[in-house]
């Protein structure tokens, strides 16, 4: 009886070293992913909007620098979308000045052609490879860069004082946002451009 709960216990020590050991694999893993993306994202000039953005996305990134400039690109463009959105609604606040309107609808146009280079961007990155890489890394970074043009330029219209603090405080905070999260793209982009150069 005694020899039998021996091996019993002898067997479960066995098989919870093995469970153990193959959970710290996976969180070792896990911790190696998310060590990547934080040591990409300190070359970003924003690096602590970079990880927070992108660490969730750590076990789909793994440690692949391609897979990194897409997710970030795959974020960009989410905020890009959902500023834009948030856009056409402050667009319609009471009390607005037919100057703050103007300045709102050059915004969600400029943010739309920003979502579209995005876009254009996220598409051509699919089919970077082989001998046209330069070729197409180039556009992607062309595109992104525009992109971010865009997004600055929507800012350049909420400049000085032609809007109501709430307001302008609202608007400016969102399109920094979305311009701090396409600079950060076209940084990782870039980083990856420079490993296949």
């Amino acid at each position: 009886m005694e020899n039998h709960f021996l091996k019993t216990i002898v067997s479960l020590l066995i098989l919870l070293s093995l469970t153990c050991s193959g959970c710290e694999a996976r969180a070792l893993g896990g911790s190696t992913s998310t060590e990547f993306i934080r040591t990409s994202c300190s070359a970003t000039a924003y690096p602590a909007l970079c990880y927070s953005s992108l660490s969730s996305h750590a076990s789909a990134i793994q440690q692949n620098p391609k897979l990194l400039a897409n997710a970030a690109l795959t974020v960009s463009l989410d905020t890009a979308v959902s500023t834009s959105a948030d856009m056409v609604k402050l667009s319609h606040t009471a009390g607005m000045t037919p100057r703050e309107i103007s300045a709102m609808r050059d915004c969600v146009e400029e943010l739309s052609d920003s979502v579209e280079q995005i876009r254009k961007s996220m598409a051509e990155m699919k089919q970077v490879k082989g001998s046209n890489f330069a070729l197409m890394i180039n556009d992607v970074q062309t595109w992104v860069s525009a992109a971010l043009t865009d997004e600055d330029t929507c800012m350049d219209g909420f400049a000085g004082n032609i809007m109501n603090g709430g307001v302008k405080t609202a608007v400016r905070g969102k399109i920094v946002n979305v311009a701090h999260m396409t600079s950060n793209a076209l940084a990782l982009i870039n980083s990856y451009a420079s490993l296949n150069s």
